[in-house]
């Protein structure tokens, strides 16, 4: 193909006009949206006149905390409205018990303001509780309130006290450990490394205390620890720096880490002479906070919940992490500390619990319009009731043409044809995006788009367990449960309990590809409650909620699958074989079959994979049918409000919680008819948005003001190629015309294929399939078969041109069913201006046909 015309424009500057993106910009093609969108209003915000700054903060944390910065007064224009203090309610026991009390205000702009240092306490009964600043111990038996004010507001906080004079043991589980998980000591980092640190090794986050018991007093005897002068052992002298120490001055004498340590030293460094009472839950207060510029701040409280009933306050022992240091840092005495505008998910690590509050960072004194926006439906509401907090403005409504191609791109993997662009546009009927949706989900390619996603998750492909046919089989009966809008719960109880042949039922496939029992369980909590639970196989998860028994209860299930050979040597039959148990790696233990986060069934004389089949895709599983909305949400928005979609975990929330439990539960109410989830989704404002931002939320990549620009995916992309270029593929078991889409096994692919990432099914993570762009992809649309050789073979130039299409009607018809619009008058001008100057109008055109395929407003679903 000549490049004649293509040469011209790019020497000329042109190349951008051609499809309103250019090609040389390919490799950062998620910065730049398409140039015919519709521009928006500037934003409703101004900075305020004046400010004014609150007293410091005082800091109650123990005496080796550094000092915090101050909190800043939300603006004079806004008022306090309420007062909050934590926690509701104090149980205090022992001498050595005590617990702090924050406060928070709720202004009536929507800003909160710590107002811990500003509280007013009064305790009605004195002589059975201490209180020192907002400190609380305890005195004596009884029940006594605290009175607290704030301004004009008051409150109670009820207190009861029990075993005030009780000196318990020091507990190596319930107060040493923790002081080694403050201090670090047990991270990866550190000692907690598979190899130790030093010479010296303990469990990764304290997962097994019996052993770091034996590692610090028997391992080494004499060496670690000495209780004659327990002031000066190895243990006391590292951690304070006195010696040499890698990690440096982790305590000093005057904390009560140290104070523990010693403690427990001159008792004699005992462990716990029988169970202690575990932790079975950590409450972080407050419940969140929306702050106003940088550097307000918020003190935290974490109290934990022990399984005797007690509580205990254990923000000095918690560690903080805050996932986005951008917006928001939190110290180790529990502080956040406001930084620039955004959401930050602060967080608190005791003992295996995990917990954590969102926090909003606001510009100082910003003063913000909300503008009603419309809202379709429930969707629209619970994203707009997020960007009001983060007082975001959502983009306009996208055009008619880019909606067209969006939603045929998102819902059926193909662009709309010419003529349905130009009946579309200039349809007059309010409804007429509604009723295109419910004309998409009708078709076939519909069906075919979502046996690829769902073959990607099941790794449907041959492999040395699973032959061709037996792939093609699984992969046939996926497409026919799709097809038939089986629910997606009853669908998945028939995979996870499958039994028989694997050609005879094509469901007991998904227990061929993977035969390793754990590796089968890891696959099942990622596919469909979306949680990769393979931290926990070694050590309790750092950064969730799974403990190490927790893992291999949930793999029990998995652990009774029997296999054996069918008549036909390619085929497997697969069975319960009602024995075979999971130990765990530390105690040795056979592990009960235990639901992930729920209880022990009642597995005698059953299948157990059948028992959490029905748990797992119950309306009332959460986790499943959370997830799998979640799944869907992504597909349409090019990212999860969970990010990645198979990485649920505490430390990785939601973006917007509200908005995902939402989409489970009529998932759910539903009854898992997929499509019903779909019309929602694609029926909503949020979807419909314009790629186009306004200064208020052009830096928002996860709350979804504003539309994505998304690569589109490998088949898809290929598939939309021949279909614009009106050429056929062929592909290995599929007739000459099929499309990529339909692939059943991950194992065949192409050079297009694999470089535009399609997933190979090895694995069932979400990462497989490659959505970045990259300069081999740019390449080969420059340079490659799949553009040039297309528009030969196909020769649409030609039969237009034959049928009488002037050059004026040709451009547009190449706009028309490449990129769902006709060409700006610009873009119209400049081209015919080039074409003008070939003599061989046809190659000219051809080479227009290419540059606008090789555009990143093509590549793009915008």
């Amino acid at each position: 193909m000549s490049r004649n015309l293509t040469e011209g424009l790019l020497r000329r500057g042109r190349f951008d006009s051609i499809a309103g993106l250019g090609l040389i910009g390919l490799i950062g093609l998620w910065a730049t949206t398409s140039a015919h969108a519709q521009e928006t209003p500037p934003p409703v915000e101004t900075p305020p006149a004046t400010t004014t700054t609150a007293p410091p903060v005082a800091e109650t944390a123990p005496p080796a905390a550094t000092v915090e910065p101050v909190a800043a007064t939300p603006s004079p224009a806004a008022m306090p409205q309420s007062m909050s203090v934590y926690p509701e309610r104090i149980e205090l026991s022992t001498i050595r018990d005590y617990q702090k009390i924050i406060g928070q205000s709720h202004w009536s702009n929507g800003l909160t303001q710590d107002i811990t240092s500003e509280l007013q306490f009064t305790v009605v009964n004195p002589e059975l509780v201490t209180m020192v600043g907002n400190r609380l111990s305890a005195k004596a038996d009884g029940d006594t309130v605290v009175q607290v004010r704030y301004g004009t507001f008051t409150t109670e906080i009820p207190i009861t006290v029990r075993t005030a004079q009780a000196d318990p043991p020091i507990s190596f589980t319930n107060d040493v450990m923790p002081v080694f998980s403050k201090a670090g000591c047990n991270t990866g980092s550190c000692h907690g490394a598979a190899r130790g640190k030093d010479g010296f090794r303990l469990s990764l986050y304290g997962f097994d205390p019996s052993g770091d018991h034996y590692r610090l007093t028997r391992e080494l005897v004499g060496r670690r620890i000495d209780l004659s002068t327990p002031e000066n052992c190895l243990l006391m002298n590292k951690a304070t720096a006195a010696v040499p120490h890698t990690g440096g001055g982790l305590i000093s004498p005057e904390d009560e880490y140290y104070q523990t340590l010693l403690r427990w030293l001159q008792a004699g460094s005992p462990t716990d002479p029988g169970p202690v009472p575990p932790v079975v839950k950590v409450v972080l207060y407050p419940e969140g906070g929306v702050l106003d510029g940088t550097d307000t701040t918020q003190q935290l409280n974490a109290v934990a919940h022990y399984e005797d009933g007690s509580t205990r306050d254990v923000t000095s022992l918690a560690y903080f992490m805050s996932s986005n240091d951008n917006s928001a840092t939190v110290s180790q005495s529990g502080f956040v500390t406001a930084k620039n505008r955004g959401q930050a998910f602060v967080m608190a690590r005791f003992d295996t619990h995990t917990v954590g509050r969102h926090f909003i960072v606001l510009p100082k004194g910003l003063e913000f319009q909300w503008p009603n926006p419309p809202e379709a439906n429930y969707v629209d509401t619970l994203v707009h009731n997020q960007l009001k907090k983060l007082r975001m403005i959502p983009s306009e409504i996208c055009s008619d043409e880019e909606f067209i191609r969006r939603v045929s791109l998102d819902i059926c993997g193909v662009v709309p044809t010419a003529t349905e662009v130009a009946a579309f546009v200039s349809n007059t009927e309010p409804q007429k995006r509604a009723q295109l949706i419910d004309q998409l989900l009708d078709r076939k390619e519909f069906v075919e788009t979502w046996v690829m996603k769902w073959s990607e998750l099941l790794q449907v492909r041959s492999s040395p367990q699973v032959s061709y046919k037996a792939t093609l089989l699984y992969y046939n009966w996926l497409q026919q449960q799709i097809a038939a809008n089986v629910p997606i719960d009853q669908m998945v109880r028939e995979i996870l309990g499958a039994e028989g042949g694997t050609f005879t039922n094509a469901a007991t496939n998904y227990y061929q590809n993977e035969q390793v029992t754990l590796k089968v369980a890891e696959n099942v909590a990622q596919v469909f409650l979306g949680t990769r639970i393979q931290c926990a196989q070694c050590h309790n998860h750092p950064f969730d909620r799974w403990t190490m028994a927790e893992y291999y209860q949930f793999a029990s299930f998995f652990s009774q699958i029997g296999r054996k050979p069918g008549a036909d040597p390619r085929e497997q039959i697969v069975f319960d074989s009602r024995g075979g148990d999971v130990r765990h790696p530390i105690t040795q233990e056979v592990m009960k079959p235990k639901f992930l986060g729920g209880e022990f069934p009642d597995t005698n004389g059953k299948d157990r994979r059948k028992v959490v089949a029905e748990w797992l895709a119950s309306r009332d599983n959460v986790m499943f049918r959370d997830n799998l909305a979640n799944i869907v949400w992504a597909h349409f928005f090019g990212r999860g409000i969970v990010h990645e979609v198979d990485d649920v975990r505490v430390s990785n929330p939601p973006s917007n919680p509200e908005l995902l439990s939402t989409l489970g539960s009529k998932f759910a109410e539903y009854g898992f008819d997929f499509k019903k989830l779909v019309r929602d989704i694609c029926n909503s404002h949020a979807y419909q948005r314009s790629t186009q931002t306004n200064a208020t939320n052009e830096a928002d990549h996860e709350n979804f003001a504003h539309a994505e620009l998304r690569r589109i995916r490998a088949e898809v992309l290929l598939d939309v190629i021949s279909q614009v270029t009106e050429t056929e593929n062929k592909f290995r078991g599929l007739p000459l015309g099929a499309r990529a889409v339909q692939i059943a096994d991950g194992n065949t692919s192409s050079y297009f294929l694999t470089t535009f990432g399609r997933a190979t099914r090895e694995t069932v993570c979400s990462c497989e399939v490659k959505m970045e762009p990259n300069l081999s992809q740019a390449l080969h649309l420059i340079n490659g078969d799949s553009v040039h050789q297309n528009i030969i073979r196909g020769n649409v130039i030609g039969r237009l041109l034959e049928a009488g299409k002037t050059p004026t009607e040709v451009i547009e018809e190449i706009y028309l069913r490449s990129l769902s619009r006709k060409p700006t008058p610009e873009q119209l001008a400049a081209l015919l201006a080039e074409v003008a100057q070939e003599t061989d109008v046809k190659k000219a055109l051809e080479d227009t046909f290419w540059a606008v395929l090789n555009s990143r407003e093509f590549v793009f679903n915008h």
